[in-house]
C-alpha cells in the first residue's frame, strides 16, 4: 500500500503488508510453531502480545525453545524471583553469547561487510571472523584476562571491534566501549569506574574526509587508567601510512601480533546473569550510570527483538548507522545471532556527498537499514530523493530511533525512498539494550506512530497517580520484569542508584523517563524525555557531563542546559551561562564554549544557542532545576512547574518565563 494525500493525517495508514509479505516472516513462523507445538493460536498481534505478558514465563520459555538456545543446567525455574528490581531469570542455566553467534556460521554469506572512509569496503567471512576471534581470545588469556575482567575499547565501527567483543564474550570477560569521537573527560568518567585490565585503542580515525588524531588522547587515558596493564593498538589512517611510526603508548601491543597465532575458539558457558558488557546511560547528576547486562538476557532478548520484531533472516544484511558508544552498535551485533550479516559503516554518511550512504545501501544489498531519526530528517530537508538515484531493490525495512520521527519524515520516506517499504519508528534504550515499543512485520504503518509494544514487554502509560491511561500522555512504565533489564549497576553494591533510577516514582514498576501516549489500537507516540537526559542524534548524554567540561572555563561561573524536543519540530538545545565578573559573552567566548564541548564531551551536543543569565534556578538543596525549566520552555505554565518557596533564588525564574513566551511566539509562526 502506497501513501495517499491523507498521509499527513496523524495515524493515517501509509503502508500495510500483503499476505505474501507476511507469510515468510519469522514472526509468522513463530506463531505457526506456537500452534503446532503449544496448541496456542492467536488471531492478531495484540492477542499474541497480551499472552506474552499475561503468561510471562511460558512466553520466554517459548523463545528459548523456538530458537533452540544452547545451555547446560536446567531451564527451571524460568523466573526464580519475579520482583523488580531483583528479578532472577534462569538461575540454574549456563550459556555463552559468542557460542550462539558462531553456531550461525555460513560459507554462503559474509559475517561482516565493512566500509570506512579511508580504506573502502571489504567483506569478512564467517571463517575469518571465527579464526580471528579465537586468536585474540587466546592472546587475551595469555595477558591474564579471564571471566569477570573488564576490557575497554576506544575504537570505531570496524571489524576489529567486533572481533574484540566476541573474543571477550567467549572467555567471559566484560566488554565496554566508547567511540573515538568522544573526548577524554567523557571517556574517563566511564572507564575509571570499571577499571579495565586491557584497553583497545585506535590511533586515529577518518570522518567527513578528515583524519582525527587520537594518539595524545589515548596517552591521557592510559595515564588515568592505571588498571590497564596493556593497550592493544589498532592502526588507524595515521599509522597505516608508511611514514608514521606506531605511538609510544606504555605497554603497547599491536593488533597484528595479538591475532597472529591460530587458536581454537573455545566458549566458557557462564551463569545466565554473568556480565556480558557494561554500557552507560547518563543521569543528570554525578557520573554516568555503568549498566551491566548479562549473557542470557541479551541472547534471549536479541533473538526475540531482531528475529521476530525486526524480521531479520539468515540471508539479510543489517546496517545500523551509529558509533560504538551508542547502544545500537550492541544491538546490531545481535543480528549475528539470527544468522544475518551486519554491515559496518564507519564515517560520515553524507561524505563525500549527501547521497553516499544511499548508494552504499543499494550497492551492498542492505535489507534492513537503521538510523537516528535525525538522519532521515536531514535527508528530507536537503531535498534528497534516493529512489531517483538508486534502485534500492533489496531494501525491505527502515528503522528510525533516537528521537520521535515527525509525520513529514514518514511521508518523505514513502515518497522519496520507496513506496513499498516497512518504516518502523522504534523506542528502547541503553537501559535494556533493545526496545520497549517498536515494530512487527505483520502490522500496518501509521503516520507518526510506533507500531506496537514488543512481545514480553508489559508497557503502559501511567499518569501522576500511577493509573494506566490510554489516549493520554503519561510516563512510560513497565509493570513486569524483562530478561535484558540490567542485572545491576557497576559499583552500586546496595542497588541504591539502580532503584532510584527506575523505581522511585512508581515503586515496583520500572519508569523509563519517556512521555508516551498509547492509542486504542495499541500503537504509541513518544513525546520526548520526561527527565533531563539529553539524547541528540542518537547519543545520550547527561547534563552533568556537559557542565563538567563547560564549567572548566574560567569565564563561566555556572550553567544549565536543556533539550527542547518539540514533536514534529527539530530539537533545540539552549545553554544558559552565568559569567564570572568582568567577562562578556561575545562571539569569541561563544566559540570557546562550543569548542570546549566539541573537543571534551561530544560534537553532537554543541548547543544551538547560548544565553547569558544572572543566576541558574536552583532548589533549596542547591540542585539545578533542569526538568522544570525544560517543561516551562516547552510551554507549561510557570505555576505548574515551579514553586518559589522551594527555590533558593526564586527571582532567577523571570528570565526563563520571558524566554518561554518568546519561543511560543516563534513556534506559532
Amino acid at each position: 500500500m502506497s501513501p495517499t494525500v491523507s498521509a499527513t493525517t496523524p495515524g493515517a495508514v501509509l503502508w500495510a503488508p500483503r499476505p505474501a509479505q507476511i507469510e515468510p516472516t519469522r514472526l509468522a513462523a513463530y506463531m505457526r510453531w506456537l500452534a503446532a507445538e503449544r496448541g496456542l493460536r492467536f488471531d492478531s498481534y495484540d492477542a499474541l502480545w497480551r499472552w506474552s505478558v499475561d503468561e510471562l514465563k511460558s512466553f520466554w520459555q517459548s523463545i528459548w525453545d523456538f530458537f533452540d538456545v544452547q545451555a547446560t543446567g536446567s531451564c527451571e525455574p524460568v523466573l526464580g524471583l519475579s520482583t523488580m528490581p531483583g528479578a532472577q531469570w534462569y538461575p540454574n542455566a549456563k550459556l555463552n553469547y559468542a557460542e550462539h553467534v558462531f553456531r550461525c556460521a555460513s560459507d554462503e554469506r559474509p559475517a561482516l561487510v565493512a566500509r570506512s572512509e579511508d580504506t573502502g569496503t571489504h567483506e569478512v567471512s564467517w571463517a575469518q571472523l571465527k579464526r580471528d576471534t579465537g586468536a585474540l581470545a587466546a592472546h587475551l588469556r595469555t595477558l591474564g584476562v579471564g571471566p569477570g575482567d573488564r576490557v575497554a575499547s576506544y575504537m570505531p565501527n570496524r571489524p576489529e571491534t567486533v572481533v574484540a567483543f566476541l573474543a571477550c564474550a567467549s572467555i567471559g570477560a566484560i566488554w565496554s566501549s566508547c567511540a573515538p569521537d568522544m573526548g577524554a573527560t567523557v571517556v574517563l568518567d566511564r572507564f575509571r569506574q570499571i577499571e579495565p585490565k586491557v584497553l583497545l585503542a585506535v590511533d586515529s580515525y577518518s570522518y567527513n574526509g578528515k583524519i582525527h588524531d587520537r594518539r595524545e588522547l589515548v596517552d591521557e587515558l592510559l595515564l588515568e587508567l592505571p588498571s590497564a596493564r596493556h593497550v592493544i593498538h589498532v592502526a588507524g589512517p595515521i599509522c597505516r601510512a608508511a611514514s608514521h611510526r606506531p605511538p609510544a603508548w606504555r605497554d603497547r601491543l599491536s593488533w597484528q601480533d595479538s591475532v597472529v597465532a591460530d587458536a581454537e575458539l573455545q566458549f566458557e558457558r557462564m551463569p545466565f546473569d554473568h556480565p556480558l558488557w557494561i554500557v552507560y546511560s547518563s543521569g543528570t547528576t554525578g557520573l554516568p550510570k555503568a549498566i551491566v547486562h548479562g549473557h542470557g538476557g541479551i541472547v534471549l532478548t536479541h533473538l526475540k527483538t531482531l528475529a521476530l520484531q525486526h524480521d531479520l533472516r539468515p540471508a539479510d544484511r543489517l546496517l545500523f548507522l551509529g558509533g560504538t558508544g551508542w547502544i545500537v552498535w550492541n544491538l546490531q551485533l545481535g543480528a549475528l545471532l539470527t544468522g544475518a550479516s551486519i554491515v559496518l559503516y564507519d564515517g560520515n554518511p553524507a561524505w563525500p556527498d549527501n547521497a553516499a550512504l544511499w548508494r552504499f545501501i543499494d550497492e551492498q544489498r542492505v535489507t534492513l537499514f537503521g538510523c537516528g531519526a535525525a538522519y532521515l530528517i536531514n535527508c528530507m530537508k536537503d531535498g534528497l530523493r534516493p529512489r531517483d538515484l538508486v534502485g534500492l531493490e533489496s531494501l525491505r525495512s527502515i528503522n528510525a530511533t533516537g528521537s520521535p520521527l515527525p509525520i513529514d519524515a514518514y511521508r518523505w520516506v514513502y515518497d522519496a525512498v520507496k513506496p513499498d517499504l516497512w518504516l518502523a519508528s522504534i523506542s528502547g534504550g541503553t537501559d535494556i539494550a533493545s526496545g520497549f515499543v517498536a515494530c512487527a512485520p505483520t502490522l500496518p504503518v501509521n503516520a507518526g506512530e510506533i507500531q506496537c509494544r514488543e512481545l514480553g514487554v508489559s508497557a503502559y502509560a501511567f499518569n501522576d497517580e500511577g493509573q494506566t491511561v490510554v489516549d493520554e500522555v503519561g510516563e512510560l512504565v513497565i509493570t513486569q520484569p524483562m530478561p535484558s533489564m540490567p542485572i545491576y549497576f557497576w559499583n552500586d553494591p546496595d542497588n541504591r542508584r539502580y532503584s532510584e533510577s527506575y523505581f522511585e516514582m512508581f515503586p515496583g514498576f520500572w519508569r523509563q523517563g519517556d512521555w508516551i501516549r498509547f492509542t486504542t489500537r495499541g500503537t504509541s507516540v513518544i513525546y520526548g524525555r520526561s527527565d533531563s537526559t539529553i539524547n541528540r542524534y542518537g547519543i545520550r548524554m547527561g547534563t552533568a557531563e556537559i557542565y563538567r567540561v563547560v564549567e572548566e572555563l574560567p569565564e563561566l561561573r555556572d550553567s544549565l542546559v536543556v533539550d527542547l524536543e518539540y514533536l514534529d519540530r527539530p530539537s533545540f538545545m539552549p545553554l544558559f551561562v552565568v559569567l564570572a565578573p568582568g567577562c562578556v559573552l561575545d562571539e569569541a567566548l561563544k566559540r570557546r564554549i562550543t569548542q570546549q564541548i566539541r573537543s571534551k564531551a561530544s560534537a553532537r551536543h554543541v548547543p544551538n544557542e547560548i544565553y547569558e543569565v544572572e543566576e541558574i534556578p536552583r532548589t533549596l538543596t542547591g540542585k539545578k532545576m533542569e526538568v522544570p525549566i525544560r517543561k516551562l520552555l516547552l510551554g507549561a505554565s510557570p505555576e505548574k512547574v515551579t514553586n518559589p518557596d522551594a527555590m533558593s533564588n526564586p527571582r532567577s525564574i523571570g528570565f526563563f518565563v520571558r524566554l518561554a513566551e518568546e519561543l511560543k511566539t516563534q513556534l506559532a509562526h
